[in-house]
């Protein structure tokens, strides 16, 4: 099994879904959580993990953690070895994404209340590898400065995946893909 596969083995969509959508966490579509905003659909989170190419050790930022899916997920992928800091703008998702994530037991990986107008974590930057799972306008910047030397971003930019891989920031075309908005 490859290790993408294995992480989704290790972390059930199911234990980060709010009681009443759970019986749902094997549909492929986006679920909603709370504060008007969604859990992944599966396929489009295996889409960007491939994409991101995480690996052990590495220091990983998840911009909108939400229900502390993917920010689980990462912390598979990284390994004890490895650091998450997600992040989240809505209080509510930060208090149910840390407690799902709190589960796990992998405390390698945190949830944070992300500050309006910021994004990421420009104070922890570089990281290997940022994800984000919300809609840009345009390429987010702040987080392209947030990269490691050679760090991967993975981002849907008005409606495509964008993979950004550094050194030169160079952006390659994924896909049409549907998500919230950005803030």
């Amino acid at each position: 099994m490859d290790r993408v596969a294995a992480a989704f083995d290790a972390t059930p969509r199911r234990d980060f879904l709010p009681r009443a959508v759970r019986r749902r966490a094997s549909y492929d579509g986006p679920l909603g959580i709370a504060a008007g905003q969604t859990n992944s659909q599966p396929r489009t989170v295996d889409d960007m993990l491939r994409l991101l190419d995480v690996h052990p050790g590495h220091r990983v930022l998840d911009v909108g953690s939400g229900s502390g899916w993917t920010t689980a997920l990462l912390a598979h992928l990284v390994g004890p070895a490895g650091s998450v800091l997600g992040v989240e703008l809505e209080p509510e998702l930060v208090s149910f994404g840390s407690a799902n994530l709190g589960r796990t037991d992998r405390t390698w990986a945190t949830i944070r209340q992300a500050s309006p107008g910021v994004l990421g974590d420009p104070e922890g930057a570089p990281y290997d590898r940022i994800l984000v799972s919300a809609m840009a306008d345009t390429m987010p910047q702040p987080l392209v400065d947030q990269l490691a030397d050679d760090g991967v971003l993975v981002v849907p930019v008005d409606g495509t995946m964008q993979r950004v891989t550094n050194p030169g920031a160079v952006v390659t075309a994924h896909g049409r893909y549907r998500f919230v908005p950005l803030r």
